[in-house]
Parts: C-alpha cells; structure tokens; sequence
C-alpha cells in the first residue's frame, strides 16, 4: 500500500520500515505518550515491531492506517496521522501525533481535515477519537473537526481511566 496526501505543510505518506528511527525519536517523547497509554518505546526493535505490528499489518487487513506525517520544509517525519480500526470497540479511530516542537501550529487540523477526506473516498460513514480525559489539545481538534462527544469508551486503553468518545459522520 501507498498512499499519499498531501496538505499545505505534510505529505501524508505509508509507513515503511525505514522510518523506524523518526518512529523511534516520536515513541519516545513522554509529552507525546503521556495520553495514550503507551510506555516509552525502548529500543528501536520496539518500534520495528510496532510498525509491523500496526501500521504494516492494518494496510493489509483494513487497507487503511496511520500515515507517516512528513514536514515539506525539510522532509522529515514529525509525526502521524490516519486511520485505525479499533476492534474492541468496531469502530474507526482517527489518531495523530506529532513531536512537541511542532503542537500549537493546527497541524494535527490540519492533517485531520486530509485523513477525514481519505476516509470519505473510502467508504466509510463514521469515524471515532478516543481521547484521554486531560488531553485539552486533543479534544481542541477534534472539534475543530467536527466531532462531537459521545460519552465514555468502552476501550480499555487507559488503564486508570476511561477515555472520552467523540465521533463524528462523514
């Protein structure tokens, strides 16, 4: 699978395993991880695995995934962004990341409103964000946009607390 978007500041581009050092400075950050229940990746065979475990393998399966969020300035990957089907709950969640240096920019908007219209080309009717409850900047997005809350997630992703649902149809 290759796809590619492309925004007024990204290219939203397939995962490859050659990304595996940006993945690694971005899993690595613990701003980034703090909302998300991960713990900090601490190899980069950690996040080999992840990408093949995640983005590789949801291309095949679903045909669909998170993209690799690459700066046009410089060509480097600060982050990402796209799709996932979360099993759990049977729904498809927007997500994104991107390293601290480049938050407060409405680049996660940014790269949203590219996934959100991907999703649309491809068919699908709904989309969900699940959202830890501190996460502020997160919930910014979302509605932006032009996702709603819900309520409470059934997915167990946070151990501790039960995240927020927001969806949105598209």
């Amino acid at each position: 699978m290759n796809v590619i978007l492309e925004t007024p500041r990204l290219i939203l581009r397939s995962f490859t395993l050659d990304d595996v050092d940006a993945m690694y400075q971005l899993m690595t950050v613990p701003q980034v991880i703090r909302y998300v229940g991960n713990k900090p990746a601490q190899s980069k065979q950690d996040v080999l695995d992840y990408l093949q475990q995640h983005p590789l393998r949801d291309y095949q399966v679903y045909g669909y995934g998170r993209f690799a969020c690459v700066w046009k300035a410089t060509g480097q990957v600060i982050g990402f962004s796209g799709i996932k089907y979360l099993e759990e709950i049977q729904e498809t969640e927007l997500g994104y990341r991107f390293l601290p240096e480049f938050w407060g920019q409405g680049l996660a908007t940014e790269a949203g409103s590219a996934v959100i219209q991907f999703a649309q080309a491809l068919g699908l009717s709904r989309l969900v964000a699940v959202i830890h409850p501190d996460n502020s900047g997160s919930k910014q997005v979302v509605t932006k946009l032009g996702f709603r809350l819900e309520g409470k997630s059934r997915l167990s992703l946070l151990d501790e607390l039960e995240p927020l649902l927001f969806s949105r149809c598209i």
